[in-house]
């Protein structure tokens, strides 16, 4: 019988458990995101709190899909709703967002590098098209007056 090396690793289980719930808060968010209607009532409320009704306004569906939206919205941590007897306001909560932003931004560096790519690219272009012009092509004239 052949026996097995084993390794322990020794995990921070209050890290692992932390790292998880920004995991599991980071797809909430984008599933938030993932929908026009919540992103449109994102759009509104980030110019002011709202109430549920004048949220629901602009949209052709009832106010029962709205208030689901919004409770979407709320799990993910990008709304925050007051309420009073039946009243309830809506306002946005920016932290979520800024950290999908930190997230993606992580993978800047891969478009940077194409954006790079692309500017060589048109300047290859631009030097092969000034060449084919003949010298001085690229110069503009001065207009005589009179």
């Amino acid at each position: 019988m052949l026996a097995r090396s084993t390794t322990l690793r020794l995990v921070d289980g209050d890290a692992a458990r932390q790292e998880r719930a920004e995991q599991d808060q980071l797809d909430r968010v984008f599933f938030a995101l993932s929908d026009p209607i919540r992103r449109a009532s994102l759009d509104r409320l980030g110019e002011q709190a709202l109430l549920v009704s004048e949220l629901a306004a602009p949209f052709d569906i009832s106010l029962q899909a709205v208030s689901r939206h919004i409770q979407v919205l709320v799990r993910a941590g990008l709304v925050q709703q007051q309420r009073s007897g039946r009243i309830s306001r809506c306002s946005i909560a920016v932290g979520p967002i800024f950290t999908a932003a930190v997230w993606i931004n992580r993978y800047s560096k891969y478009w940077q590098a194409q954006f790079d790519t692309l500017a060589g690219w048109l300047d290859v272009i631009e030097r092969r098209r000034s060449a084919r012009r003949g010298p001085g092509a690229g110069k503009t004239r001065k207009r005589r007056t009179s």
